[in-house]
């Protein structure tokens, strides 16, 4: 699938490399580095509660990204109090070949560390896949691309995107419609949500 190109007066080579820095309304500027997302399926996971189940684990596809969060002056605390990620990820539409449905998801964390590599994610459910792909497996290879923004303060700080150039999730097209019926998942809706918590940004409780 193909998308349209953007025109010569979009996107600036800074925020190809995801690397800006904008000054806050406090006077606090953000400087976010962000890299290419990247997105692998990995099986339901099994906990072990004294009296199991079974069944067959199936795929969910994971998407990360690797942040790294400066804020100048720094405060004492060494933390970014909120960052937001918007997610924006096309895949093939089942029902109409040639065809994208982009799916979004606006996800806020809290206290993030300063200064350190940090990841941030979204998922698709087993059923999501299933819906898309017919299958139990191999969600990613539904995937046509993933893009992000990071937002400070309600202001963009960085964006990236896995393929294309950043910024194709607002180029109109009439071959990509959005889909909200195939939903995007934080990771605290998911099974993964008490593993590998030191690797991820803290997600807001009360938030997107």
């Amino acid at each position: 699938m193909n998308f349209p190109q953007r025109k010569s007066f979009s996107i600036p080579a800074l925020l190809v490399l995801a690397a800006l820095t904008i000054g806050s309304a406090f006077g606090q500027a953000a400087k976010v580095t962000g890299d290419k997302p990247t997105f692998d399926d990995f099986p339901s996971p099994k906990f072990s509660t004294g009296k199991d189940k079974a069944f067959e684990p199936k795929d969910w596809l994971e998407i990360e990204v690797k942040l790294n969060v400066l804020l100048s002056p720094e405060p004492r605390s060494k933390t970014c109090e909120k960052l937001t990620i918007k997610w924006y990820v096309a895949v093939k539409n089942p029902e109409k070949p040639n065809s994208i449905l982009l799916l979004t998801k606006e996800i806020e964390h809290v206290n993030v560390p300063l200064a350190q590599d940090i990841f941030c994610s979204v998922y698709l459910s087993p059923s999501s896949i299933k819906r898309l792909t017919g299958s139990d497996r191999q969600g990613k290879n539904a995937v046509e691309a993933v893009g992000y923004e990071v937002l400070y303060n309600g202001v963009k700080v960085a964006e990236e995107t896995n393929k294309l150039k950043p910024g194709w999730w607002s180029t109109p097209s009439d071959k990509i419609s959005r889909n909200d019926s195939v939903p995007l998942l934080k990771k605290s809706e998911t099974p993964f949500a008490n593993m590998w918590w030191d690797r991820f940004a803290e997600l807001a409780t009360d938030g997107p």
